[in-house]
């Protein structure tokens, strides 16, 4: 056979093989699953009016509602911040007998950090504090009260909040009251005294024994526990004067 006639037969079968290998491509492209595309979540709707919280701790459940119509703002910080699980793993950092129970810092979750618990709060993305302009209103500060922890300046709450043990008129108008404990003040108690703070320097409140706070889990009124033999009461009407 002659160079000539070899060389179109070769051409000739070379496309014809990259023909086949084409069509294959082609079919394997055609037959390849589409990657599904992942559904995009969509936001919570919460009705902060309704809404309540269960604190979870190692020492039983505590059920807080809130003053949605007092401090509106410091409501709906607190249910976004424990919605999105802030404040799960925290621990109660000061402890004062016969004062208040303090916690809410996120830096608490990490034993590392002990050197600096109680300073921090709620931060930005690029780490800048966030804090809350104050919604000092007519609630007293009477046991079971849940307040916002502050520093000097009135414009510096943030995530860290406290609940009062026992009634404090020298709080009233100074911090902001944002809910109440409606069921577990028996299970704070027990925080309290299983904490065994250091007695030499009862104002710093520094527990020997730390207490967890497990998990937050925010509920609607409707869907709460209720007290035993009775429903779950609401908040009382504001003292004036």
């Amino acid at each position: 056979m002659s160079m000539r006639k070899a060389a179109p037969r070769a051409v000739r079968a070379a496309l014809a093989a990259l023909l086949v290998l084409a069509s294959a491509g082609a079919l394997g492209a055609a037959t390849k699953p589409k990657a599904k595309k992942k559904p995009v979540p969509k936001a919570t709707t919460r009705d902060y009016a309704r809404a309540m919280a269960v604190l979870h701790t190692e020492r039983g459940d505590v059920t807080i509602r809130f003053f949605a119509d007092r401090a509106p703002n410091h409501v709906r910080n607190f249910v976004d911040l424990a919605g999105g699980g802030f404040y799960d793993g925290t621990l109660f950092h000061r402890v004062v007998p016969g004062f208040i129970l303090q916690g809410g810092d996120p830096l608490t979750k990490d034993p590392k950090n002990a050197f600096v618990w109680g300073n921090a709060g709620r931060t930005d993305a690029k780490g800048q504090p966030i804090t809350l302009k104050p919604e000092f209103n007519d609630t007293p500060h009477r046991r079971g009260v849940v307040s916002m922890a502050r520093s000097a300046a009135p414009d510096s709450a943030s995530s860290q909040f406290f609940i009062v043990l026992k009634d404090y008129p020298s709080l009233d108008r100074q911090y902001t009251a944002f809910g109440e404990v409606v069921k577990g003040m028996d299970v704070v108690d027990r925080i309290v005294a299983e904490s065994n703070p250091d007695a030499s320097n009862a104002s710093l409140g520094k527990p020997r024994a730390y207490q967890k706070l497990v998990k937050v889990e925010i509920l609607e009124e409707s869907a709460a526990p209720a007290p035993a033999g009775a429903p779950v009461p609401g908040p009382a009407p504001a003292k004036k004067g």
